[in-house]
């Protein structure tokens, strides 16, 4: 049974930081790149940023300069690390799984989301 387990959200004041991560389990975990997404209400689900196997990373604009996204192979474990936080960087942010090696289909797996607020 496939798993992403995110943890790290909550409540900040603008331009605070907070660090996300994502637990998978259930996946050849270097079979995938990784990612983040977020959707605020009343939007569309937006790319926030990936990292491919070989730690090739790719950014929204929006974030570019603020938020750094890495992984730990060893633990299959996914972070997202965001600084100078804004209230418009609120929403729900989702880890994403999409298989790139292997055989058989590709999978895309999701998490259940965590919510980021940033409020004064």
């Amino acid at each position: 049974q496939v798993q992403l387990v995110e943890s790290g959200g909550g409540l900040v004041q603008p331009a605070g930081s907070l660090r996300l991560s994502c637990a998978a389990s259930g996946i050849i975990f270097r079979f995938y790149t990784m990612g983040w997404y977020r959707q605020a209400p009343g939007k569309q689900r937006e790319l926030v940023a990936t990292i491919t196997n070989g730690h090739t990373t790719n950014y929204a604009d929006s974030v570019k300069g603020r938020f750094t996204i890495s992984r730990d192979n060893a633990m299959n474990t996914v972070f997202l690390r965001m600084n100078t936080l804004k209230p418009e960087d609120t929403a729900a942010y989702y880890c994403n799984a999409a298989q790139v090696l292997g055989p058989g289909p590709r999978n895309t797996y999701w998490g259940q989301g965590t919510q980021v607020t940033v409020s004064s």
